[in-house]
């Protein structure tokens, strides 16, 4: 299996759709061609919940605002998984989840909400590889020229063999990403920044919803919003807060516009007490 993921939109993922096709006769799954423009941050936020989903497979993910520029492509490979994508930091999440065993719940961020990062790749079972020769048709359009084709060999070689592939060779140091940081302070004040935001609305706040207590209301920057299990904790049309199937807190409105409502866009700086 052989997944793609990209900000690209359509019609270019025919594209690279078309050249792995003529390469290998792998299943090719869509994952998302509607990822957050331009922003490797968000992009790697849903990879790294989405692809731990699936069974072991060869994963190729484009976020690339620096195509055409002399950064490495790079293969990360964990528990039997192979990431192919740019090296803007991109595949590091998802391959740490993989490696570590988190899910998309970032069960590896600490009681105070920050998340740890401080281990060697090879002490948690990730190996990187990169790209020796970059010599695409293309210098806008990488996906078809560099990543498609790599995505058809890695999967034709084997993922736990990809050593054998003579244009790979070891990329000791790839650009490693995480989420910025939320901090809670005194049990009672979080404070963090929106990742993103979904095609409902939602907003998509880095702050872990394990460090929330059991409270009805919380106040979101300066207001009070119902602190609920669903979104049908409230009305049609009002606000309420969760936390959402990947773990994180969300600001939201029930059959409606989180974002609009409560005035909150990608980077935000979102201050919640409880």
């Amino acid at each position: 299996m052989i997944t793609l993921a990209s900000d690209f939109g359509t019609p270019y993922p025919a594209a690279m759709r078309g050249v792995i096709f003529r390469r290998t006769e792998a299943q090719i799954v869509d994952i998302s061609h509607d990822l957050p423009a331009h922003d490797p941050r968000a992009a790697a936020f849903w990879l790294r919940f989405l692809l731990p989903e699936y069974p072991p497979a060869v994963h190729c993910a484009i976020v690339d605002p620096g195509v055409g520029t002399d950064r490495d492509a790079v293969v990360f490979r964990a528990d039997g998984h192979a990431i192919i994508a740019p090296d803007n930091g991109l595949a590091y999440p998802t391959a740490r989840a993989l490696a570590l065993g988190e899910r998309a719940s970032a069960s590896h961020v600490a009681d105070d909400g920050r998340e740890r990062d401080t281990h060697a790749l090879d002490d948690i079972g990730i190996e990187v590889f990169r790209l020796s020769t970059l010599d695409p048709a293309s210098t806008t359009f990488h996906g078809r020229d560099v990543f498609a084709p790599l995505a058809a060999q890695v999967h034709e070689t084997g993922v736990g063999v990809l050593e054998t592939i003579d244009r790979l060779e070891p990329a000791p140091d790839p650009i490693r990403m995480t989420l910025p940081d939320a901090i809670v302070s005194d049990d009672t004040l979080a404070r963090g920044r929106v990742i993103t935001t979904d095609d409902f609305g939602n907003v998509i706040t880095n702050i872990l919803g394990k460090v929330i207590p059991d409270v009805d209301h919380v106040t979101v920057n300066s207001e009070r919003v119902p602190f609920g299990d669903t979104f049908a904790a409230v009305q049609p049309g009002d606000q309420v807060v969760v936390i959402g199937s990947h773990g994180y807190l969300e600001c939201d409105v029930r059959e409606g516009d989180g974002s609009d409502a409560f005035d909150l866009t990608p980077t935000d700086s979102v201050t919640v007490r409880f």
